[in-house]
Parts: C-alpha cells; structure tokens; sequence
C-alpha cells in the first residue's frame, strides 16, 4: 500500500514551507518515525519523519522547493509490499546461490609456507593499525633490515630485526622464514640535539596515525558500523572544526552524534596538537663522543653527532620570536569557510529579510543608561546555591533584567504596545509577553515567555533556561517564537558593553543588556561623602520606534528599570 508525505501544519501562521535536504533516497527502506527529510519555515527547521516503515518510491518535492501546507512530497511503499517484492528477488537469486564454489587452483598449488597467510581471511587494510604494537612496522627505517626496507622484492617483511636490536613481538605469519644476512652488527647513529623523538624518513607514524581512519568507506564508522543520522547543524559544526564525523562516538539516543560530542572533539584536538608544544625545550646537548671506538679503524676518528647550538634551534632567522615565547600563545585555527561560497539557509534568508523590514518600517533609535547592580551582585553570591538546589537552574542576572523589564512595562505601556499604521491606530497590550533573543548555530532566534509579568525570579529563570535549551536543539514550535510584545537580548553573553538592537517587529521596543563589569566609580557615601568604590555596573540599552515613543518616554522607561535594579530588593524573591 503506497502512503503519500504531505507537508505537515507547523503553526498557526505558517503556510508554506522549503525542503532544505532529504535525509533518505528513492528506493532506500525507511523505518515509522525515522527522519525522512528537512523542512524550513519562516519560524524554523524541523524534520519530518517518515508516517510508516516501507520503501520510499518516489520523491514529489526537490530540495529547495517552496510547497503550501498539505502539499505531497513524497510516497511510502509499506513494508508488505516492499517484502513481497523483496522475496521475489530472493526466489530469482536462489538458484545461482545453490552453486558450489569451487576453489581456486592458485590456493591448491600454494607452497607450504605460504598456506597460513592463504588459508587466513582477508585482512581490512586498517589490521596495519593493530599490528604496530610489535614488529618492525613501527620502527624507523634506519632500525629496519635492508631486505624489509626493499619491500617491492618481497610478498612479506622480513622476521628479524638487526642483531642486538631487542623485539617486543614477531610479525604475523613470519615464522618460517629466515633471517636477512648481516655482516656485522648494526649500530644506530647518534640523534643530535633536540632531535632524538623527531621521526625518521620511511618510519611508520605514530600509535593512532596510520593509515586505519583513511581505508574506512564513507559513511561508516570506524568499527565498521553504519553511521547514525547527522543533523545538518552538527554537520556544519563539525565541519567549521574540522572533525571527522567517522571518528566522534555519539552520546545522543541510538547513537546520534550531538552538538556537544562535536565540541568536545574539537577539544580534545586542540589539546593534542597543543601537548608536544607545551613540553620544555631541551637543554643543550653536549657533544657526542665517538660512537663506536672499538669497531672504528684503527687510525681514523669516529664520526660524531654535529650539536645545534640553542639559539638556532629556538630563535630561528634574525628577528624571530623566541619559540619559548609562541609557545605560550593558543593556535589559531582558520575556519573552512575561508575562500569558499555558501547559499544562505533559509533561516538566515528570513533573519536578513525581517531585519532589513525593521529598519525600513520604523523609526529606530538608542538610549543607554548606566546601572550599579552591586547589591544583585552579593545577593546572587548569597543565595545562587540555595536557587540552584531548588530552581534546578543557574542563577544568572538575566532573570532580574527581565523581571525588572516587564515591571517598568506595566508603568511605560507606550514600550509594550503595537502600531497600526494603516488605520492609524495604537494598541496597548495588557499582558507582558516576553521575548528572549537566543544565539544559536542557525542564527538569532527569539522564543517567547508568555505572561511573563505573572512570573518571579524563579519562574522566570526557569523559563528562560528552558526556551533557550530547547531552541538550541531544535525542539521550539512555530508558535514559541511569535506574539511577543516586548524583546530582551543580553549582548554581555559575549562580552559586549552595550548593542544598538533591531526591533523585532511588530514590536515597538527591544532592551539590550551588557555585560556585568566591575569598575571604579564616584559613590556618594552617607557617611562619608563622594568616594571612589569598586562597583558592579552594566549598561542597558533601548532601542525604541520613535513613530509612537519619544525620547523622553525611552528614559523613563530606563530611569525605572535603573532604579529597581540598584534598589536591589529581591530578598523576598530569592527566599531570604
């Protein structure tokens, strides 16, 4: 029975929707629930999971297609009748599997010693990795006999290693061959200076270097297992890092590899590159003496291992910084987009779109005022493991700025208000509906806490570690990013003092928040008049549609945040 995939309902005002990417192929089997395609929306991404298990016949909507909720995209085949005409497959291939095989006379003729490397399975080219524990694969070339070092001439390296060389393992399979012969012992040369751990030309690299992640198939990871569905930002991500999906295990259900799996891959790469710098330099060397006296020719001086002197080797040409000084410095890693052209996704299309809107549509300016939030400061100090421990959320200053925020919006309702420009008309909201702005890796998006002005520190702090999760993930509706009424974004997340922020429309004001600084500052003192403290302090900046809010209104919005902010008097709203 074929099932047909329509465009799905993904709120209230959405009315149409763009297929960014299918997840599966015509032709490829898929399981019920199992993520078929992706879908943007002016709101945002999802993905559409498949109605049913079956085979996907055929695709209606290419990517990039624009279609109308309800719209076909695809149909499903089930799998009965994908089955039966898998078993019909099966009936065709029965008799030409029936056929013995018969053995190849090479391996009947094959000479005795060779019969164990024979009559073995076949070996993935990734086995080399298993075997450089032991052998002389991992040994540098000048370790290694001259007949292994000529490996064209031989079907397999040679068994033993030069005289007086110790061996921690035999090869596979070489136990009935001979040794190479040598004329007299081999002696290794003298590493010079600060050069005994560099590796030799035609030695095999490091323990997890080799060739093993290379010989993997795409797709697949390294145990041989197929790889689970990534999603396009965890690609993106992993992409811009640098990392092999191949190599990161996947912490998420069923194996999928999460946002944070990228990032603590990334981690761990920068902290190997960065280990062998952060090793002392060595002292320098002195002189190698003669390296074989008793063997040497009588008569004739042994060769000695020419010293670099220390400056050569840290400072390098005239001019150039010591090495021991960039050492100390973290690696810059160019990002893979530089020099390279990307089609902006949908998200980012929508963002620039409503931006450029904002700017055209009204008359947009900044006020900035200054806060001391010294006194929030110590009661977050005093109370954050007391909120932590009962909230289940950290407790972060975010939460007084907004409740500070819908506040002052109850008193200035000219600030949570919205115009109709065609009729002329103003209306004033009677419920605070609060946006957050939320960074995340598809751009700036704005989930919404409704009834915020309902809500105390705690419920607050609550809801904005909840919008902002499920945002990153992915997980937010169409209808958690729109009916706000009034916008917060907290540019000091980043370090930033203050922003100039756009209007997110319809809205008429969106508060930008700064980072918390401590800096020295003229206090009046009742005690002691004007004097220099350290304090607290933050920047909040107004942007404000001058069409309907003056600048006077735009200050005393500020002046009234200011002033509860610096009252501090939110005991009662953290339980003591």
């Amino acid at each position: 029975m074929s099932i047909s995939v329509s465009m799905p309902q993904l709120g209230e005002s959405v009315t149409e929707g763009t297929v960014t990417r299918w997840l599966k192929q015509e032709g490829e089997h898929v399981e019920a629930d199992e993520p078929l395609l992706e879908v943007s929306t002016d709101k945002v991404d999802t993905e559409i999971p498949s109605p049913v298990s079956g085979v996907l016949r055929g695709i209606t909507v290419a990517e990039d297609e624009t279609v109308a909720v309800g719209a076909e995209l695809a149909v499903i085949d089930e799998d009965g009748a994908a089955a039966a005409a898998a078993d019909g497959q099966a009936a065709a291939a029965a008799p030409a599997a029936a056929e013995p095989r018969q053995p190849a006379p090479a391996q009947a003729e094959a000479p005795p010693e060779a019969a164990p490397a024979q009559g073995a399975p076949a070996e993935p080219q990734s086995e080399a990795a298993q075997v450089q524990g032991g052998g002389y694969q991992q040994q540098p070339a000048a370790y290694q006999p001259a007949a292994y070092q000529q490996a064209d001439a031989y079907q397999q390296p040679a068994a033993y290693p030069p005289p007086g060389y110790q061996q921690q393992a035999d090869p596979p399979a070489a136990a009935n061959q001979g040794p190479p012969a040598y004329q007299e012992p081999y002696q290794p040369p003298a590493p010079a200076p600060g050069q005994g751990a560099a590796q030799q030309p035609g030695s095999a690299p490091p323990d997890g270097a080799g060739p093993a992640a290379a010989d993997e198939a795409p797709g697949q990871f390294a145990n041989g297992a197929e790889s689970p569905y990534v999603t396009p930002l965890v690609r993106k991500l992993a992409a811009e890092h640098g990392i092999d999906l191949a190599t990161v295990t996947g912490t998420g259900v069923g194996g999928r590899i999460r946002k944070q799996d990228v990032l603590d891959a990334a981690q761990r790469g920068r902290s190997g590159a960065a280990a062998p710098q952060q090793r002392p330099a060595p002292s320098p060397a002195p002189q190698a003496g003669p390296a074989a006296p008793a063997r040497a020719p009588a008569g004739q001086a042994a060769a000695t291992a020419p010293a670099q002197p220390w400056p050569a080797q840290q400072a390098g040409a005239a001019g150039r910084e010591p090495q021991g000084l960039r050492q100390q410095r973290p690696a810059i890693v160019p990002s893979s987009l530089r020099g390279t052209t990307e089609r902006m996704s949908r998200a980012r299309q929508v963002i620039a779109q409503r931006m450029v809107e904002s700017l055209q549509t009204s008359a947009q300016l900044t006020t900035v005022v200054e806060a001391d939030v010294t006194a929030i400061a110590r009661l977050r100090d005093r109370a954050r493991a007391a909120f932590e421990a009962r909230e289940g959320v950290r407790l972060s200053f975010l939460p007084f700025f907004a409740l500070a925020a819908v506040e002052a919006l109850k008193v200035h309702p000219r600030l949570n208000a919205v115009i109709d420009a065609a009729s002329g008309q103003v209306t004033y909201h009677d419920a605070e509906h609060l946006g957050i702005a939320v960074d995340t890796e598809r751009g700036l998006m704005v989930p919404v806490i409704r009834n915020a002005g309902d809500l105390n520190i705690g419920g607050l702090a609550r809801k904005i570690a909840d919008l902002a999760a499920r945002t990153r993930a992915g997980q937010v509706s169409p209808d958690d990013l729109s009916g706000g009424t009034f916008t917060l974004t907290s540019t000091g997340s980043r370090g930033a003092l203050f922003d100039t922020p756009i209007i997110n429309q319809p809205q008429v004001g969106i508060l930008g928040t700064g980072t918390v600084v401590k800096r020295a500052v003229v206090v009046d003192d009742p005690a002691l008049g004007e004097v220099i403290a350290v304090r607290s302090m933050v920047y909040l900046a107004l942007t404000y549609d001058h069409r309907l809010v003056d600048g006077a209104d735009a200050a005393r919005f500020l002046v009234t945040m200011k002033a509860r902010l610096e009252e501090g008097a939110f005991e009662t709203e953290l339980g003591l």
